[in-house]
């Protein structure tokens, strides 16, 4: 039997994660490229896919700035952020002609575009997949899904802040994945307090426990809180690997042990 285009170069692919968020700015694109990072020196090998259409950012995030795309004969080949060929991306923003160039096309264009990059991307072997999808319950979240579909999706992982007006958003994305049958692998609380810069005292600038009381509410697992650390907005700015640069800070405690609990879950599936 002859297989598609999707199973060829998504077949290697042992795990795929989407992460997704109820709404912009909650630090979806952070906490996916953190977490590559943290399974990365878990020594997975990791691929992003990067189909957020109206804000690419993780190429600037991990210092991979407007490379060229090559094609081989099964697809386009990712993009490498390290030298050693176990961080792998692909991204809108390689695609775009200006950087600050936006995405104004209609709804079909859009889902056109994600499905060729489900399926025409040579991804080769991969431990862990995280599609970084676009904020909110859309069009592009459909044709993931329905694309990725063909292969696997073993779950999602859900991003808020602790702002009331942030949870009830992402209260929404939890329905979304039980209409479509996503399993949710847990929530994140990105932005769960400042840590100061001086004193490394951490205080609740917006709330706090608000992602933690959500996951109660839906029977879901709180997978833990990331807080607002300079270093860490540092680090994403310059494009350098925060984990590595500060292992002994709070933020990589909370980080690695997010990470660590997903490949428990992953693994005793």
């Amino acid at each position: 039997m002859e297989e598609n285009s999707d199973r060829t170069n998504l077949s290697n692919v042992r795990r795929v994660i989407l992460v997704l968020s109820g709404k912009g700015g909650v630090g979806k694109s952070t906490i996916t490229t953190e977490l590559a990072l943290a399974f990365r020196h878990a020594g997975k090998k990791v691929g992003i896919l990067d189909v957020d259409l109206c804000g690419p950012s993780i190429p600037r995030m991990l210092r991979v700035c407007r490379p060229e795309v090559h094609q081989c004969e099964t697809g386009w080949v990712p993009v490498y952020a390290d030298a050693q060929q176990t961080l792998a991306l692909m991204s809108i923003g390689f695609l775009l002609e200006h950087p600050d160039e936006a995405v104004v096309w209609r709804g079909p264009k859009k889902t056109a575009l994600i499905g060729q990059f489900v399926s025409d991307v040579a991804w080769g072997e991969l431990d862990i997949l995280l599609v970084d999808t676009p904020p909110g319950t859309s069009d592009e979240h459909l044709a993931v899904l329905e694309n990725l579909r063909k292969h696997r999706v073993d779950g999602a992982v859900l991003v808020t802040t602790p702002q009331a007006v942030s949870t009830g958003d992402v209260r929404r994305e939890i329905t979304f994945c039980k209409k479509t049958g996503v399993r949710i692998l847990g929530l994140v609380e990105n932005m769960s307090g400042f840590v100061c810069p001086h004193c490394s005292e951490c205080s609740n600038i917006f709330s706090k426990g608000g992602g933690e009381e959500l996951a109660k509410l839906t029977e879901s697992e709180f997978l833990g809180s990331v807080p607002l650390d300079p270093l860490l907005t540092r680090s994403l700015e310059e494009g350098t690997d925060f984990l590595q640069a500060f292992p002994e800070s709070a933020t990589f405690s909370a980080i690695n042990a997010i990470a660590t609990t997903l490949l428990s879950r992953l693994q005793d599936d």
